[in-house]
């Protein structure tokens, strides 16, 4: 497709064509930049590429909008099964505010491990991988950045029981 052409379908037309795809998605702008970038692509050119842009786009925004809906249910499901990170039981009331910004008062380090570990389950190993480092490195990471928060919130948390092997008492 001539630049000079696609320069013009883009003033001429992409105002309205997000308009016309926010009547189906939150994600208007990706969607007409897809369609653009896909009608530069082809060859040939379609007749009437104004028309094939409304359909492009209106194809794009209703995958757009399946897409989040499904994100939405599985992310909700997920939260649905996730074990609670508070104890309910404790005698004060922990804020979400106060926990976001003690977490984000952690060095970089220690907030990177306690959230790749904490909210996406990676151990520990998998995280030494991801940033290139030991993985008795990670565990002091996590182990500070936990004791930071806890100390930051005043909260405690209940030991515990970790071994899954034979234990031995002298």
């Amino acid at each position: 497709m001539n630049p000079d052409l696609l320069g013009r379908l883009i003033d001429r037309h992409a105002p309205a064509l997000e308009l016309y795809a926010r009547q189906w998605c939150d994600t208007a702008e990706d969607v007409v930049q897809e369609a653009f970038v896909k009608l530069a692509g082809q060859n040939p050119a379609p007749d009437h590429p104004a028309a094939w842009l409304f359909r492009a786009v209106r194809n794009g925004a209703l995958n757009a909008a399946t897409a989040s809906r499904r994100r939405r249910r599985h992310e909700a499901q997920a939260a649905a099964g996730a074990l609670a990170w508070f104890n309910p039981n404790l005698s004060h009331e922990l804020e979400p505010e106060q926990a976001q910004a003690a977490l984000a008062a952690l060095p970089m380090e220690q907030r990177e491990v306690i959230v790749a570990h904490l909210w996406g389950g990676l151990t520990f190993a998998e995280i030494a991988s991801l940033v290139e480092s030991s993985a008795s490195s990670i565990h002091r990471r996590y182990q500070a950045g936990i004791h930071t928060l806890r100390e930051h919130l005043g909260v405690s948390c209940p030991l515990l029981s970790t071994r899954t092997g034979p234990t031995t008492t002298d």
